[in-house]
């Protein structure tokens, strides 16, 4: 199915374009009048997704982060994250809640986080190439609106 609308945003992996990510993808996201829980759903799935890119793909420093957002016709929203960073030895190992390359400030449920807030989560990654994880969620259609 092809989008009905797109948008692809490009950032250094600095701490604080995490914040404007999200905010991005809301505005993104509210052509499509989500409730608010549907918003702060996509906002927290964002945030996993870019923080993930910007703490484990470059640790030792500043990389590239494409976020691309596409909309479509049945109401569905995809969000793609990628970067070109170190990439993912064992994308199955790192889906596993609690497990984390970082420091002990990581909780190492990023991707668990995501997949509880969207419908769908891939994630691709060769080590030294980067990863995109690609996450999509159907809005639901409120009574009155569209």
């Amino acid at each position: 199915m092809k989008p009905v609308n797109t948008a692809t945003i490009e950032f250094l992996s600095r701490s604080s374009n995490e914040g404007f990510a999200r905010t991005a993808a809301a505005c993104f996201a509210a052509q499509l009048d989500p409730t608010l829980d549907e918003i702060n759903d996509i906002k927290t799935a964002v945030s996993e997704a870019v923080t993930n890119a910007i703490v484990h793909a470059y640790p030792e420093e500043l990389g590239k982060v494409r976020m691309r957002l596409k909309l479509f016709e049945d109401g569905r929203l995809e969000i793609a994250v990628q970067d070109w960073g170190v990439g993912i030895a064992d994308v199955e190992q790192a889906r596993t809640p609690l497990f984390t390359t970082g420091n002990e400030e990581r909780s190492g449920m990023g991707f668990t986080i995501m997949e509880s807030f969207m419908d769908t989560l891939k994630v691709r990654s060769r080590p030294g190439n980067g990863t995109t994880v690609v996450m999509s969620r159907r809005l639901s259609r409120r009574i009155g609106s569209r």
